[in-house]
């Protein structure tokens, strides 16, 4: 691939297309790890309420039991070429206890709906405290675009 950007976008401009990719992509990597079991990566459905992000998955992957045992989570866009990671902290919902809202915007997305499957599944609720994002190296300077939770101003 190559880089699309010559220059620095200023930070506004990050920011605001980070929002639209967190808004309308689809894909996510999910990385989890576990003390004894390790490191885990996924890709998973993903959703954007304006705050947080939203995957759901089988209540027994490795990625559920990982974020109960640790709720530190590692995301990040599948373009290498316009990197977007987030790190946050899970917090994980039954498929019966999840917000309604957040699971009707998931259904609403992807057309498909946890909570009407056999099996049982658990949304993780993905709270940002810190995300980069660039285009090549003239961005690596600034590319902490929220820091503790907020956005970078």
């Amino acid at each position: 691939m190559q880089n699309r950007t010559t220059a620095a976008r200023p930070l506004a401009e990050r920011r605001r297309e980070t929002l639209d990719r967190l808004t309308t992509e689809r894909d996510v990597w999910v990385a989890t790890a576990h003390p004894e079991h390790g490191p885990h990566q996924v890709p998973l459905w993903f959703a954007w309420d304006g705050e947080a992000v939203w995957v759901c998955t089988s209540s027994t992957s490795a990625t559920v039991r990982n974020a109960r045992e640790d709720p530190r989570v590692r995301l990040s866009l599948p373009d290498t070429a316009d990197v977007v990671l987030l790190q946050g902290t899970a917090r994980c919902f039954p498929d019966r206890e999840v917000p309604a809202d957040a699971a009707e915007g998931f259904a609403e997305k992807f057309g498909w709906d946890p909570r009407g499957e056999d099996g049982s599944y658990t949304y993780l609720r993905i709270t940002p405290k810190v995300v980069r994002a660039w285009r090549g190296v003239p961005e690596l300077g600034g590319r902490v675009i929220m820091r503790d939770g907020a956005w970078v101003e």
